[in-house]
């Protein structure tokens, strides 16, 4: 009875006459709904924990297809894009006035406040099956990224060339079950906890990654690098070089996608300063931090590997040693990936 209560209590809207004693209306936000409590800071963690995947890893191989001129310069287009973009949408938060308006608490509500018509089924359908193909993506990463564990175990002790091939499937189910039990958590709201850990575990793997490709140029070894890329003729075909071009730039765009949650993001923020201000506040942080994270790892790592980088250079293997340190920043790709599947599975399970 006490849950239902509560739950209900989350709707109610607010009359005048209800705030005489303040005693109903002290905890409950200008629509009715339990006040918000989010900050620029957790509105951060958020936009870091759905920016930042494991596909910083694999930037270097995206670097490498498009070269030291192309790499860096779309690199910074998707970044200036996703920021520009994001800042329009903080905006469309409340309606017709970005301060005062009616509040939209999801990305449809948003769509439905400005568009309207056919458009909310269409951009429905766009969000909902790009947010369960990146839940279904996160599921099979993050196997990944366990197998990856027991794989790194198994060279360190038989040797790199040894296979050393394991399922994902087992691991699939473990990070399924992990997921049933934090389903249960109520709402976005309640996930920043979770979000701030996945945050962490980003710029660690992120670090770990990094730190091991700058030690690896600065032990000497020259990898082939160009300004265009990998080589037709050398490295490629033709028709795999454009191929390989076109993947690297969709692996770009993809990697800063988070329009998706960003409306489900700005709603956990509390009004004071106006939402907005601390949404754009918090999308100039989460972005410039990812981009510094993109630039680096990409650059880095293609100076490392060369035109020869692997798809990811730590479930790829780029590195075997030390073993220990490849263990731990898979664990960490797999609990960022954990909470990073709520952020996009939150907004899916709210429309159910």
């Amino acid at each position: 009875m006490a849950k239902e209560m509560q739950k209900t209590s989350m709707f109610i809207e607010r009359n005048p006459g209800d705030c005489e004693n303040g005693d109903i209306c002290k905890n409950l936000d200008d629509d009715g709904r339990v006040k918000r409590t989010g900050t620029w800071v957790t509105a951060s963690a958020h936009i870091i924990t759905a920016v930042i995947g494991s596909g910083v890893l694999s930037l270097a191989w995206a670097i490498a297809q498009l070269g030291w001129v192309a790499g860096p310069a779309v690199l910074m287009a998707f970044s200036f894009i996703t920021y520009f973009t994001s800042t329009l949408l903080a905006d469309c938060y409340r309606a017709p006035d970005p301060v005062h308006g009616k509040r939209n608490y999801t990305y449809m509500d948003v769509v439905r406040a400005y568009l309207g018509g056919r458009k909310v089924q269409l951009c429905g359908l766009a969000q909902y099956v790009n947010l369960l193909g990146v839940t279904i993506g996160y599921t099979i990463t993050a196997s990944i990224s366990m197998v990856a564990v027991k794989r790194s175990n198994c060279f360190h002790k038989h040797g790199h060339h040894v296979k050393c091939q394991t399922s994902n499937n087992p691991f699939m189910v473990i990070f399924a079950c992990i997921q049933i039990v934090l389903s249960q958590i109520p709402n976005f709201h309640n996930l920043s906890w979770l979000s701030i850990i996945a945050a962490i575990m980003s710029f660690a793997y992120s670090s770990i990654g990094l730190g091991l490709s700058i030690a690896k140029v600065a032990g000497g070894e020259h990898a082939r690098t160009t300004l265009t890329g990998v080589t037709v003729g050398v490295d490629v075909s033709g028709s795999e070089k454009i191929w390989r071009t076109f993947q690297a730039i969709g692996d770009i765009a993809f990697a800063y996608a988070y329009s998706t949650v960003l409306v489900e993001i700005q709603d956990t923020i509390k009004s004071s300063p106006p939402e907005n201000k601390s949404m754009k506040r918090a999308t100039t942080l989460g972005v410039s931090t990812t981009t510094i994270f993109y630039v680096l790892c990409g650059l880095v790592g293609y100076a490392a590997f060369g035109n020869e980088a692997p798809g990811n250079f730590l479930t790829g293997f780029g590195f075997y040693e030390p073993f220990w340190l490849i263990d731990f920043a898979n664990i960490c790709i797999a609990i960022h990936l954990i909470g990073a599947y709520q952020v996009f599975a939150q907004p899916l399970f709210g429309f159910i």
